[in-house]
């Protein structure tokens, strides 16, 4: 396993290094950085932040729906289209 992992990164560089387009690599090197971090960390932008605290806001407050009931909501507003 150790061989292949070891033969992938040799081939991955060799490939890299053959590459002179410099918006390439910087696309690729921000790939990367994006990549190398926790794989289930995710950066959020502030709207998405902000959207995650109303719906934290709508839990505490109660402002629930069932999933069932949502399905049904669901199916009138696909009706009315």
């Amino acid at each position: 396993m150790k061989d292949t992992t070891d033969r992938l990164r040799n081939s991955i560089i060799q490939k890299i290094l053959s590459i002179s387009d410099r918006t390439y690599l910087e696309t690729l090197y921000q790939l990367i950085e994006n990549s190398s971090g926790s794989p289930n960390l995710v950066k959020l932008n502030e709207q998405q932040i902000a959207i995650l605290n109303i719906s934290e806001k709508d839990i505490k407050n109660g402002n629930l729906i069932t999933q069932n009931d949502l399905d049904k909501h669901d199916m009138l507003w696909l009706k009315d289209l």
